[in-house]
C-alpha cells in the first residue's frame, strides 16, 4: 500500500493536498509515486504529515502517516 496514494484520496486529490501543503501540483505527484513524505519532514523542516492528518477528519494520524511514508521504508 502506498500511504501518500492513501493520503490523497481521502483529502480528495492532489490538488487539494498540494493547496494544504502550499506546494505544487507536481511536487505532490512526485511524492505519491515515491509513496514517502519528504526527507525534511524527518528533520522537522515541514511538518506535513500534521497538517494531513488534521484535515482527513481522523482518517489516520500524523504518526501513522510519519510511520508508514519514511523514505528509509520500501513501498510494496
Amino acid at each position: 500500500m502506498n500511504p501518500i496514494k492513501h493520503v490523497i484520496d481521502v483529502l480528495g486529490g492532489r490538488t487539494k493536498v498540494a493547496t494544504l501543503l502550499g506546494m505544487s501540483y507536481q511536487a505532490v505527484k512526485k511524492m505519491e509515486a515515491r509513496g514517502v513524505l519528504p526527507r525534511t519532514e524527518y528533520t522537522g523542516e515541514t511538518s506535513y504529515a500534521k497538517t494531513l492528518a488534521s484535515n482527513s477528519n481522523g482518517a489516520f494520524t500524523d504518526e501513522w502517516l510519519l510511520n508508514n511514508a519514511s523514505p528509509k521504508k520500501s513501498v510494496a
